[in-house]
């Protein structure tokens, strides 16, 4: 029998819905939209436009990857107003089953089910299986998140590693910290290590005098996300001052990746996530992300034991929520 599936990736800026049809072993995808979340006033009208432009049975179950924080099947969205509540929804929307999750379990889920072109590798090494995973990304934050296997299925666990302390390791960036503190008073890796760090460390390197400002790079950053235009330069080494503002971003991300793979020993590897990640690729690739990673004193060694990879498929949470959604089938 035939049954059919919605997941969905739902943002401040955007969502994606997806409708999947299961039988038996095999999976076929129905329909598949992007809608900028902001045109709705609420979730539900969104998945009704979805769910009209498809024939046959409304989808049996959902599971509906979110933007924020998610407690017993409700969530308050970060970016927008919306207000979920999983059993007002299954009402609402006549579907008998609906599970709201973290975005980022989510994408912990989607790892499962990627393939080798939907990842590029910086630490090649054998992969255990069965063994604990890590992920970690950064975006407009830095999401962190552990799958550990139980019986016969990894399960996800949403952890908010990115909310710890900032661990300033050398001069420039105890500097950073002292700079940031002057401003937010308490720092969490997260300050640091995400896009809005990419633009906080270029504005403490200007301050400071690091380095003169250019009138190109002032320029652009009054019609273009700064975040972006530090990206942009710092990627061709063409200004000075986002050219060390991206060397510090990656290698405090690099540094964040090594704790965290101390903290959860991850020899199932340890996958980037996020926006940033491959829009900044050939920084990571270039060395420094690894030298940050392996920079732990006498656990260096167990370090160059893990495989490290970065996500390429900016579809992985979308993946994972309706993986979710098979197993929320087999279980229902």
């Amino acid at each position: 029998m035939a049954i059919r599936l919605l997941a969905g990736d739902i943002g401040g800026t955007k969502t994606i819905l997806r409708l999947n049809q299961v039988e038996g072993d095999t999976t076929q995808t129905l329909a598949e939209s992007t809608y900028p979340s902001a045109d709705f006033d609420h979730l539900n009208p969104m998945i009704e436009t979805f769910l009209a432009t498809v024939d046959g049975e409304r989808p049996q179950v959902a599971c509906l990857a979110i933007a924020g924080p998610v407690l017993n099947d409700t969530c308050q969205l970060t970016n927008l107003s919306w207000q979920l509540n999983g059993r007002q929804m299954e009402k609402a929307l006549e579907i008998p089953r609906i599970h709201l999750m973290n975005d980022f379990a989510a994408i912990g889920y989607g790892i499962l089910a990627l393939k080798d072109d939907d990842l590029k590798t910086l630490q090649d090494q054998p992969i255990q299986a069965q063994s604990n995973i890590a992920v970690l990304g950064a975006g407009t934050g830095l999401g962190e998140a552990l799958l550990v296997w139980q019986q016969e299925n990894y399960q996800v666990l949403a952890i908010e590693g990115g909310h710890t302390d900032f661990p300033a390791r050398n001069e420039l960036e105890i500097g950073l910290l002292q700079y940031l503190q002057g401003k937010h008073g308490r720092i969490s890796v997260e300050r640091v290590v995400s896009g809005q760090g990419i633009y906080a460390i270029y504005e403490y390197l200007r301050d400071t005098h690091f380095a003169p400002e250019s009138a190109a790079v002032k320029i652009a950053m009054e019609s273009q996300d700064p975040t972006a235009v530090v990206g942009q330069y710092g990627l061709k080494n063409s200004d000075p001052l986002c050219t060390k503002a991206v060397e510090i971003f990656v290698s405090a991300y690099g540094a964040e990746a090594g704790n965290l793979a101390l903290k959860s020993l991850p020899f199932g590897g340890l996958y980037i996530a996020g926006g940033v990640a491959p829009k900044l690729l050939p920084k990571l690739q270039d060395g420094l992300f690894l030298d940050s990673f392996l920079d732990k004193g006498r656990m260096e060694k167990l370090l160059k034991t893990i495989r490290v990879s970065v996500i390429l498929n900016p579809k992985v949470g979308l993946m994972g929520a309706a993986l979710f959604a098979e197993r929320l089938m087999k279980t229902a």
